[in-house]
């Protein structure tokens, strides 16, 4: 078990991140110490060069100033200092015999033989002698003096190394502690840049266990994973409301497809338990394609809004009489708004001319004309005005009915959505679905203002072309 959780850790993108920061920190620390190392080690072996000129350059300004026996007197002198301070000085006479030998205690068991060559002091050269460890160089270089006399002076590099070798010390020292902290800084890094994508995770789960009001929690960072977060949010909110206008939508067409299917079933079962004659069983089909007639009307209905949202209704467009057309529609509904004694009044310039389609702009006068008969009240008026402005033609039908209510206002255009919900008055809830796709398809747009009580007035808007 702890073997298949182990497995299943190290596929995690959490497990890589760590194992990147914490590569990334090492290496980098590593790479600054190597750094160091190699400029503290060209440091040193340069501050032993200049040790080693500067005891040459001493020694040539005494002889310069007091002659070789002088200089000679002093090396000697010297002998104990310089041989603990790891200098190795010899003089030599211009046949190269030794007249002066100090010999680091480092480098008793060293064979000097070379130094006592005749070439070994022909040119300023360097020469370097092996001590009796192998990480002790010592390097010497020759400088000639006056009369022939030559100066070899030198140094170990014991003391060197010795710094160098504190200074790994210290560098495998310290990094115990860098790699524990890279460890710990990776995986704080890692867990803490992917908590967003824990809680989106989380929330998937929550949601697919049925919790559709769980919501990603968001830091505010303003990064890109916090825009993630907001975008998820902003998706789950429109989810919920598409799924919320699904619901109602569907309860909203099993509710109006109920009663004409109800009708339907009733009609059908009475006229055959009755022994009725021609008549009544002609009556009895007029009720069934009535029924039948307002189930297709729903769903055709249903499919224009889906055809002009989609883009794919066919409009055939041509130059229309506005004036003509609103008068026909007035004409259509004078009855029904006679019987609620409501004047409907029309001012439309003669020789206003839009580019649209017919029969489709004569459903969208139809259908908000009929809407404001339906909510008006009983001795009311509706004025419907037509003319071009802003170079738009715009159309508005505007009634003193009950109006719309500030919260209705945002889902009047919803499909079967209606604001009545005792369903008072007879309707599907398609109307203004269908102005706002057809209206739309024109390329135009539609406008609502309305106050409870008042009425309410829309507008179209069309382009004039």
């Amino acid at each position: 078990m702890f073997l298949k959780n182990l497995s299943i850790f190290t596929r995690t993108i959490a497990f890589r991140l760590t194992l990147w920061y914490s590569s990334i920190f090492i290496l980098s620390s590593l790479a600054l110490f190597l750094l160091a190392y190699f400029l503290v080690s060209l440091t040193v072996r340069d501050q032993d060069q200049k040790m080693i000129q500067l005891k040459i350059n001493e020694y040539l300004l005494m002889e310069q100033a007091e002659g070789t026996d002088a200089l000679i007197k002093e090396i000697r002198q010297e002998h104990p200092s310089n041989r603990l301070a790891g200098f190795l000085v010899r003089v030599a006479d211009p046949q190269n015999n030794t007249l002066i030998f100090t010999v680091p205690r480092h480098f008793k068991k060293t064979d000097f033989k070379v130094l006592n060559n005749k070439d070994s002091g022909s040119t300023d050269n360097l020469l370097f002698f092996q001590g009796g460890k192998s990480e002790d160089v010592l390097q010497v270089t020759t400088e000639h003096l006056s009369n022939g006399y030559l100066l070899q002076v030198g140094k170990g590099s014991k003391e060197r190394e010795n710094l160098l070798e504190r200074f790994r010390e210290i560098f495998g020292l310290t990094m115990i502690p860098v790699v524990l902290i890279g460890l710990a800084a990776g995986a704080f890094l890692a867990f803490r840049s992917l908590r967003p994508i824990r809680d989106l995770i989380h929330t998937v789960r929550d949601i697919d266990t049925g919790n559709m009001d769980a919501r990603v929690p968001s830091n505010h960072t303003g990064d890109e994973l916090d825009e993630l977060v907001r975008l998820f949010n902003n998706m789950l909110e429109k989810i919920k409301t598409l799924i919320t206008g699904m619901e109602e939508a569907l309860d909203n067409v099993a509710h109006d497809l109920r009663t004409p299917v109800t009708r339907l079933r009733t009609v059908v079962e009475m006229t055959l338990q009755s022994e009725s004659d021609k008549e009544a069983l002609r009556e009895a089909l007029m009720d069934c394609a009535e029924e039948s007639e307002r189930i297709m009307t729903m769903l055709n209905t249903l499919l224009d809004i889906s055809e002009a949202e989609s883009g794919v209704m066919r409009l055939n467009i041509e130059e229309v009489d506005m004036a003509m057309l609103i008068k026909d529609v007035v004409e259509l509904y004078q009855y029904v708004a006679e019987e609620k004694q409501i004047s409907v009044s029309a001012t439309v310039p003669e020789g206003l001319k839009a580019h649209a389609d017919i029969s489709r702009m004569k459903q969208v006068v139809a259908n908000l004309l009929d809407n404001a008969i339906k909510y008006s009240k009983k001795g009311g008026s509706i004025d419907i005005n037509a003319a071009l402005k802003d170079n738009e033609l715009k159309i508005s039908v505007k009634d003193n009915g009950v109006g719309i209510a500030p919260g209705d206002l945002p889902r009047i255009f919803d499909r079967l959505y209606r604001g009545d919900k005792s369903r008072s008055r007879r309707g599907l809830g398609l109307g203004l679905s269908l102005v706002h796709a057809v209206v739309h398809a024109h390329k135009g747009h539609i406008e609502v203002q309305s106050h409870p009580g008042e009425g309410s007035c829309f507008t179209v808007c069309l382009p004039r072309a």
